[in-house]
């Protein structure tokens, strides 16, 4: 099990186009997009490569390789244009550890999970890198791939066997977690 995990494309085709290239280079079986797929929002600037119909084009390309969340940025009527599902969140459990995939607008380590034990949660949304455990949940924030932001790079992750590593582009490991 090998997934490539991004977040926060905010239309930039630039950025669908690397999803893709580290997806086929590590033999992803799947990629996690973790919400704001299309559009960069009124708090963001105006991705470089803005083009979300370009993206549309990329992203249902591998569209039965997607598992998706809803970012805040995503809006109901993408869901007509995407042939995958924009879930609220999602749940996948790998090797016995469970995963809880969402944007980070609704859950993250300062609106953490209730009722739900030893997850490791999968979000974007600050477009900040970061680690942080509340009681027995860790949650992981991969940053952005298009946007980061507080002196961050740009990042994507890849989830393996006992592992999420977040690397920026240049693929040198930002973050590490094992489990």
């Amino acid at each position: 099990m090998k997934y490539l995990i991004a977040s926060d494309i905010h239309g930039d085709f630039e950025s669908a186009e690397i999803i893709l290239e580290k997806f086929n280079k590590f033999g992803c079986e799947k990629i996690i997009l973790l919400g704001d797929i299309l559009y960069h929002g009124p708090r963001n600037d105006l991705p470089k490569n803005y083009n979300p119909k370009k993206v549309i084009e990329i992203l249902n390309s591998v569209s039965d390789k997607i598992i998706a969340v809803q970012g805040n940025c995503d809006a109901e009527v993408d869901q007509m244009v995407l042939n995958f599902e924009l879930k609220a969140f999602d749940e996948i459990e790998e090797n016995g550890q469970k995963f809880y995939l969402t944007h980070g607008h609704k859950v993250s380590a300062d609106c953490p999970l209730e009722d739900k034990d030893n997850y490791i949660v999968l979000h974007g949304h600050t477009h900040i890198i970061k680690k942080t455990v509340v009681g027995s949940n860790t949650y992981i924030n991969i940053g952005s791939i298009t946007l980061p932001k507080e002196n961050t790079d740009r990042c994507y992750a890849i989830l393996n066997q006992d592992s999420v590593s977040v690397f920026n582009l240049e693929d040198n490991l930002v973050l590490e977690h094992k489990f």
